[in-house]
């Protein structure tokens, strides 16, 4: 069995240096703007050679796009109740996207010439879709019941009607797009009374 230092890299260093990248990124690009931050000054703020990024991530892009990938840790846990699960991850799919700089790691991930071997769109829906697959299936599981005519809602539902409706919010600076804007979102999936947004 191979046990040099190479096999044993992702789980020390490696991720160690990649944690503190991701989090200086996440921090210059919330206080200067996406724009003003170069792989230079994220390698000063994470404490690493500069060399270390190029060789890494190449671009500035590149690197934005994998924090992207790596910023879903954070999601909540499911609570067991339909309503309040996807309200849950739709509220915290908002506040990820509205943050500081949230906008332009989402356009970084999703940009078609950050890496040619990878589909960033499908990569960003399919993280998505698995944030909420979940929830949908041990609903149904439970049984829980919707009204008519679907018995619950699909993937697809909840990312025509309320994800696909955040994403397009944040990204023109719609005013309106809050919590209560989200729960109406849900509450209207499920076919449940709401009051005017």
């Amino acid at each position: 069995m191979n046990t040099d230092a190479s096999t044993k890299r992702p789980g020390g260093r490696s991720t160690r240096v990649r944690d503190a990248v991701h989090g200086a990124a996440v921090a210059l690009v919330a206080e200067r703007g996406a724009d003003q931050v170069t792989l230079p000054a994220v390698a000063q703020r994470a404490g690493v050679n500069s060399s270390t990024l190029y060789r890494r991530w190449g671009t500035l892009a590149a690197l934005l796009a994998d924090v992207a990938q790596h910023r879903d840790d954070g999601a909540p846990p499911l609570l067991g109740d339909l309503r309040a699960d996807l309200e849950s991850q739709a509220l915290w799919t908002l506040t990820e996207l509205s943050r500081l700089g949230g906008i332009a790691f989402f356009r970084a991930e999703v940009a078609s010439d950050v890496d040619e071997r990878r589909d960033g769109l499908r990569e960003c829906l399919r993280r998505v879709s698995e944030r909420f697959r979940p929830i949908l299936d041990t609903a149904r599981q439970r049984g829980d019941a919707l009204p008519p005519p679907s018995p619950s809602p699909s993937l697809e539902q909840v990312l025509d009607r309320i994800i696909a409706p955040l994403y397009f919010r944040v990204v023109f600076s719609i005013p309106g797009t809050d919590e209560a804007y989200v729960r109406g979102l849900v509450a209207e999936l499920l076919g449940e009374p709401q009051l005017d947004r």
